[in-house]
């Protein structure tokens, strides 16, 4: 198992910036951000450019990773792969398409992104129309020999009522999700809220689970107590924020990290455990993004065998 974490966190460093800190601190991969140029979208970055990437690029991407002894673990583009705007699911599921052919140039195994809801439909419905739309996307990638990852994040921003935009969010979809070829990128902070264990969760689907990400989570009781699952509806002026609940960097929150990677070891997962940095406290200046990735790294390297 290796250490790392998703670049995403750092949008206004280069990769090779990026690549430099991570040594210096002890990481020993980095889960690439590819996303298009979405502006001032938070948790997104254009870390490979996978738009124009090609044949050309690939011997400078290797170098940044080879020459500092750094892993490139995963492509990350997180998106709506079933967004209700056909054009813009169709520029989407395109941009899968390019990172997929990235990470075959670049030898990288899979290629990490949601399933998405279109929030017009119900659940049943969108789960027909999944199998066709993933139907490509999968193919593509088995021929590329890249195998596409799936976040079991819940996504409650993304439906006008906070009720799950990502339908990866449970064993049940991620059984249903196995069945079309996908895998998952597993993230055990989602599974608290929704009231799952994410240890006894995942000991079933290790065998499915590519990557993973370590990020942690931070419940008031209190708050649920008075909006409910939900979380808030009567004044949201913030779709991703629920009122009960927030994400915190491994160490800060309620994942116990030394039983969850020792389960993943036992079930035979060999491979990276890439923190997702998306921490309010520790986040919203470079300085303190790499405090919180410090932080995570303090939690959770001794559980990872060298």
């Amino acid at each position: 198992m290796k250490l790392g974490f998703l670049t995403a966190c750092l949008p206004k460093l280069s990769l090779e910036e990026i690549a430099d800190w991570a040594v210096a601190q002890g990481y020993e991969a980095l889960e690439v951000a590819a996303w298009p140029d979405l502006g001032d979208r938070p948790f997104v970055a254009t870390h490979l450019n996978v738009e124009t990437f090609g044949t050309q690029d690939v011997a400078r991407v290797k170098e940044i990773f080879t020459s500092r002894g750094l892993t490139l673990s995963s492509i990350a583009f997180y998106d709506n792969n079933l967004h209700p705007d056909l054009e813009e699911r169709r520029k989407i599921n395109q941009h899968v398409m390019r990172c997929i052919d990235a990470a075959a140039l670049l030898g990288v195994e899979s290629v990490g992104t949601f399933v998405g809801r279109d929030w017009n439909k119900t659940v049943a419905e969108n789960l027909t129309m999944a199998e066709e739309v993933f139907k490509p996307l999968v193919a593509h990638a088995t021929m590329q020999n890249v195998k596409i990852i799936i976040e079991n994040c819940v996504m409650e921003g993304w439906h006008p009522d906070g009720y799950p935009g990502n339908l990866a969010y449970s064993p049940e979809l991620w059984e249903w999700m196995f069945g079309l070829g996908l895998y998952l990128n597993y993230d055990p902070s989602h599974l608290i809220w929704m009231g799952i264990d994410p240890i006894e969760a995942i000991k079933p689907y290790i065998d499915r689970v590519i990557h993973a990400q370590a990020k942690d989570i931070e419940v008031f009781p209190e708050k649920r107590n008075f909006f409910g699952y939900p979380g808030k509806a009567v004044v949201r002026e913030n779709p991703w924020d629920v009122g009960w609940w927030r994400y915190r960097v491994p160490g800060l929150g309620e994942v116990n990290w030394k039983k969850l990677i020792d389960v993943m070891y036992e079930g035979g997962f060999n491979g990276t455990l890439s923190v997702e940095h998306e921490d309010p406290i520790w986040g919203g200046t470079e300085e303190n993004v790499k405090v919180g990735l410090e932080i995570a790294f303090t939690t959770l390297r001794p559980h990872i065998i060298k």
